[in-house]
This record gives structure tokens, sequence and C-alpha cells, in this order.
């Protein structure tokens, strides 16, 4: 699926610092990504979190809210913390925190689109990468939406994609 797309949208900006650290991996074994490192730095999680083994997808988001001027909610490694951010929405619209819950834990990325059966997902370590991937809709646990300070940006809409492109249900 090409989401190329995204590249085009000037908002919201959570959405628009995520965008451009699609493609950045994390090195399997001994030697970790400086820019994942850099992440937890920039955020103040330097001594907590010292490698890229240790789940990032919290990470991810923590330093796209920070960078883009947003609160960063407590404990941001913890996925499900994520459920504590922004305001409660029952439909998620392009650039909401999506939490889910899986075997072991959570996973919390942004909600790009959706098809009839998954959400369309932008994260950080999903297949040990920041990328898009196809999250069951079933395994949804919150849709948080940016406490927007002036008004919320116009673009945040739903987006309805095709039902391609790789889907994941245990994302580490």
């Amino acid at each position: 699926m090409n989401y190329n797309w995204l590249k085009e949208e000037k908002s919201p900006k959570i959405l628009v610092e995520a965008v451009k650290q699609i493609g950045v991996k994390e090195i399997v074994g001994s030697k970790h990504n400086p820019v994942i490192l850099e992440w937890a730095e920039t955020v103040g999680l330097k001594s907590i979190y010292t490698n890229d083994e240790i789940p990032w997808c919290g990470l991810f988001i923590a330093h796209c809210t920070h960078t883009a001027g947003l609160q960063v909610v407590e404990r941001p490694l913890w996925a499900l913390n994520w459920a504590k951010y922004g305001n409660k929405v029952d439909e998620p619209m392009l650039g909401d925190i999506l939490t889910f819950k899986r075997n072991g834990g959570g996973h919390v990325g942004i909600y790009v689109g959706e098809d009839a059966t998954h959400y369309h997902v932008l994260g950080g370590n999903q297949n040990n990468s920041v990328s898009v991937s196809r999250i069951a809709k079933s395994r949804l646990h919150q849709a948080r939406r940016t406490a927007w300070k002036v008004a919320q940006p116009d673009n945040v809409r739903k987006v309805f994609l095709e039902a391609k492109g790789t889907i994941t249900t245990n994302e580490q």
C-alpha cells in the first residue's frame, strides 16, 4: 500500500512529525540505532531507555508529541498509558492516537486511515521499524485526540483506504 500522500498533510503536527520518521529501523543485536536513542534523550528518558531492543512504540509517540510541542503522558514507554492522552473519541480520525491490546501488553500508534476491518496505523516498532501497518479494529483499546489549544485542524477526518498492506497481530 502506498502511503506517500501522508507527506502532503500539513497537520496535525504529531502526524507531520511521525511521517518524517518513516523508515527508521531498530538494529537487531548488540548495536542500537542512534536515532531511536536520541528520541529517548530528547524526551528525558535516556536513563531508562538504553537500547532499541526495549519495545519503543511508546517512545516513538513520545518523540512525536514532544517535537510537536504537545504534552507527553506520564510513563510514555508503556503503550497503554497513551490511553490517558488528550480526549477520548469514539470515532478515530487522521492524527489520533490509537492504543491496542496485544498478548503481553499493548501497542500505540497514529491513525492514518481504515478499511472495513482494520485501522491503518503509523507507529514505531512495527516490524522493528517506523511504518504503517494494519491492525484489527477489534483490538482497539482506546482512541484519543489531541486537546487542541486553538482549533482542530481542518484536515482531521476519517480516511477510508483499500484493505491492502501488512497486517500485524503482535507488534514488538
